[in-house]
């Protein structure tokens, strides 16, 4: 298939914006707005001054910033001239940071003067002459990065882009041990920002609200996806669902990027039944599913504009539900596609694979293969896990999913996430899918603990609603009523909030770490 943007450069998309629509607002924050004009000037100057400062093609510029203009600037600079961001997660401690930026050596750091602190600790940890540069100024031992951006020329830097460049190494550990540089090309990921483009229908004239921390691979390729149009980014440093209802409605946003955890929040903000949220047309949902029962509360008030993608850092683009395959009042075979990923982007291949590596048939169970624009390179400085994780142009994605005779995906667990309790494979997924049936329960999470006799059982952590009350006895007859009884929950924690990793999934290694701790094995 000839995917758009084969060829291509991130830098290059920058620069063509700049030319076809210079005066158009390309980003908007906290009253500040950015015109495709303005983003590129921007981007040479900061390039310019880089090169100037002794950066060279793949030299790694890390950033530890929330969301903000200086951020989008420092992408586009080096996706015009072919350095490679490292984004760093800024909720991360200096010892968890440390090691990440040992592993890649960046020569340049650039942070918000909020993390001056974490900054100067980290500094030992960069290149020997890393240079490092403050959004904001007024840090002693950093220059300031607006002084340092605007000595750069206005013009073109000398050095481009390729469209084999490593454009970003992404810092990944989700719920394994040692962080994972992942890293992404210039073109495979302007593939998939026109993939998810064109699949999911985005428009020059949309107003696209962004919250999630472009940290994550989400909020970066939604931005693409919708750059690629020439469409205009509300973007807000992070999620406060007060001031995003307010602008859902203020600012009529046409499309916004959530997890299902926003969107819980928001369904669940007071005052909602009382604005107008007439020009909101999609929603993209992804980190996460989104169960039956949250889905039906947030259509009914928005509509139904719900679209899932499911990806991952090492694949971005994998599938897409659309809104209209979003049908709560229908067919058996409908109302189970709610928990389905959906089918393959248009310019994506996904094979699910048994332990031998031999194709499954619909219905069965096996690993997720995919094979995308948005495939990564490797990993960072582990070429043996590169190995075992990238074969023959396919990426095996931990995850285990299913066909159904339609082609729709459903992903049943993590490898790691599947409970084996007395030689039978329970999928997490299932069991908390019965569990949010029930009408006291806010959010559940599945866990396999110890279990002397049958290796593992099945542990359930509920969060129920404001004001429910239901037994622990109840839920997993509950649950029972639904699905076989050897997948029922042994036992429940009833917990007030479930510990969620950044990009809003639940952190299930810190869920099990009190059940598995001291023991050799984890499962």
């Amino acid at each position: 298939m000839n995917i758009p943007g084969q060829g291509m450069t991130l830098g290059e998309l920058v620069a063509r914006n700049a030319r076809l629509y210079p005066n158009r607002p390309a980003i908007v924050f906290e009253g500040r707005t950015l015109t495709f004009a303005g983003l590129f000037e921007n981007a040479c100057r900061l390039a310019n001054a880089l090169l100037q400062a002794g950066a060279r093609r793949g030299v790694r510029v890390a950033v530890l910033s929330q969301n903000c203009l200086e951020y989008m600037e420092a992408f586009a600079a080096a996706e015009v001239a072919g350095l490679t961001i490292v984004n760093l997660n800024w909720r991360l401690t200096v010892a968890e940071l440390a090691p990440i930026l040992r592993d890649c050596q960046p020569e340049f750091l650039i942070f918000e003067t909020m993390f001056a602190d974490k900054a100067r600790d980290l500094g030992g940890c960069l290149a020997g002459a890393a240079k490092l540069l403050a959004i904001g100024g007024g840090v002693e031992f950093a220059s300031p990065y607006e002084a340092f951006r605007d000595a750069g020329g206005v013009n073109a830097p000398a050095v481009l882009a390729q469209p084999h460049d490593t454009a970003y190494i992404i810092y990944t550990s989700g719920t394994t041990g040692r962080p994972k540089g992942v890293m992404l090309g210039q073109q495979g990921t302007l593939g998939a920002a026109y993939t998810i483009a064109l699949d999911s229908g985005a428009r020059p004239t949309d107003r696209m609200l962004i919250v999630m921390p472009l940290f994550h691979i989400g909020a970066r390729i939604e931005y693409l996806a919708f750059a690629t149009m020439g469409a205009t980014i509300y973007l807000y440093r992070q999620f406060d669902v007060v001031q995003v209802v307010e602008e859902l409605e203020r600012k009529k946003i046409t499309v916004a990027h959530l997890a299902p955890a926003m969107v819980q929040m928001i369904v669940d903000a007071p005052g909602l039944d009382g604005r107008k949220f007439d020009s909101l047309r999609l929603v993209h949902y992804a980190s996460a599913p989104m169960s039956a029962a949250l889905l039906r509360r947030a259509i009914s008030r928005f509509g139904n504009i719900f679209m899932q993608l499911y990806g991952m850092t090492e694949a971005v683009a994998g599938t897409i539900l659309h809104p209209h395959q979003h049908v709560l009042d229908g067919t058996e075979a409908e109302m189970r596609r709610l928990m389905s990923a959906g089918h393959p982007f248009s310019a994506t291949s996904i094979r699910i694979v048994d332990s031998a590596g031999a194709d499954c048939a619909d219905g069965v169970a096996g690993e997720v293969l995919i094979k995308c624009p948005g495939n990564m390179q490797g990993y960072w400085n582990n070429t043996s896990l590169q190995a075992e994780v990238l074969r023959d142009g396919w990426m095996y994605t931990g995850d285990m999913g299913l066909f159904d005779h339609e082609g729709f995906l459903f992903i049943v667990d993590r490898k790691k996430d599947m409970i084996v309790s007395g030689g039978e494979n329970i999928y997490s997924r299932e069991v908390e899918e019965a569990l949010l049936t029930h009408v006291s329960v806010s959010e559940a999470s599945v866990i396999g603990v110890p279990d002397d006799k049958w290796g593992e059982a099945v542990k359930a952590c509920v969060v129920l609603r404001e004001g429910a009350i239901v037994s622990e006895a109840d839920l997993i007859n509950h649950v029972r009523e639904l699905i076989a009884s050897y997948k029922k929950p042994k036992s429940i924690d009833f917990v007030r909030t479930l510990p969620r990793l950044f990009n809003g999934k639940v952190d299930k290694k810190n869920l099990r770490e009190p059940y598995w701790c001291g023991r050799e094995r984890q499962v």
